[in-house]
């Protein structure tokens, strides 16, 4: 099987992360965010992946020769001339997507959940239509497009923008399924594949919903960043508990190669990156710290993102909000 994962933008939601790389190589739980997608792809059996880039592909591909390796897959970089949107790189990527019968995946590179792909394989192949769309259920859905489907058979009947009455509670989750003659739809140019392409495969009854259980989140700004942190971290202590620290508070994940001082509380919720020195007496929650930062003694973090090699001062009380990045400035 094949995947092709969109990681066109800019990645301007994260900024300033991303003006140091793209932000498929942002680490999300101390792991590149595309890596686990990639990652889990693999797990389920695809062995060709493609990466539909606009934005500093040369960084991207030298990263992902690694693992493609390391994985015994094949990844390849789909280089865009232009944003082409959500179906444009599609059409871009025909010749490897169209190059046998079999269905392939499409994924959104903003989403962290428990990636169900053997689940949408079997569902894809049960009703076997054109398209599958992963859908999820929110808690406010008047803020969202939302998907209107039958839930006995799956089948989708129509898409509701922000809808102002209940109709449905469940959105597009930004995973999908297609079989190839999807592509026969496509333009080769700037399209929308929400706007443009699912409404028409809705309208032909070849558009079929699979709904997500257990944790989602699109990771693409900070606030969202951190919520999908904490929701991973308790998908970790659910599925792989060994994988984190039993001696902290809460979920906390720390690589090996940090180090942590005396008298330090942290947690719950916390992302310790590689060769991060954490000082004596330091408090920290709700927070990821990035390969390399110093955190000096007596600090207090709490809803921040800390960046590569970056400095926070002795006795430091940021006033960090969810919705607004902290970063702090890399040592010179």
């Amino acid at each position: 099987m094949k995947a092709l994962i969109l990681v066109g933008g800019f990645g301007t939601r994260l900024r300033p992360l991303t003006l140091s790389r793209p932000k498929p190589l942002v680490e999300f739980g101390n792991k590149p965010i595309v890596l686990h997608q990639v990652e889990a792809l693999a797990a389920a059996g695809v062995k060709h992946v493609v990466l539909a880039v606009s934005y500093r592909a040369e960084q991207l591909q030298k990263e992902m020769e690694v693992q493609a390796d390391r994985l015994k897959i094949k990844i390849t970089i789909s280089l865009e001339e232009e944003p082409m949107g959500t179906a444009g790189p599609l059409a871009v990527a025909k010749s490897i997507l169209a190059a046998d019968n079999e269905p392939f995946f499409v994924l959104n590179s903003d989403i962290t959940c428990n990636y169900p792909f053997q689940e949408m394989i079997a569902f894809h192949k049960s009703h076997g239509k054109e398209g599958t769309i992963v859908v999820t259920k929110v808690e406010e859905p008047s803020k969202y497009g939302v998907v209107v489907y039958n839930e006995n058979t799956g089948q989708i009947a129509r898409f509701v923008e922000k809808p102002q009455v209940f109709v449905s509670n469940r959105i597009n989750a930004g995973m999908y399924i297609f079989s190839p003659s999807i592509i026969n739809r496509i333009p080769l140019r700037p399209t929308s594949i929400e706007k443009e392409v699912f409404p028409h495969m809705a309208a032909d009854g070849n558009l079929f919903a699979y709904n997500l259980d257990g944790f989602w989140m699109d990771i693409g700004q900070p606030k969202d960043y951190l919520i999908g942190m904490c929701m991973f971290l308790a998908s970790l202590k659910d599925r792989f508990p060994e994988r984190l620290s039993e001696s902290l508070v809460g979920n906390v994940l720390v690589d090996p190669s940090a180090k942590i001082g005396s008298n330090c509380r942290i947690g719950p919720d916390v992302v310790i990156g590689p060769n991060v020195v954490i000082d004596d007496g330091v408090r920290i929650s709700r927070c990821t710290l990035l390969g390399g930062a110093h955190i000096k003694s007596h600090a207090w973090l709490k809803s921040c993102i800390v960046g590569w090699q970056s400095t926070v001062g002795q006795w430091t009380r940021p006033r960090c909000v969810v919705e607004t990045l902290t970063w702090f400035q890399p040592r010179s």
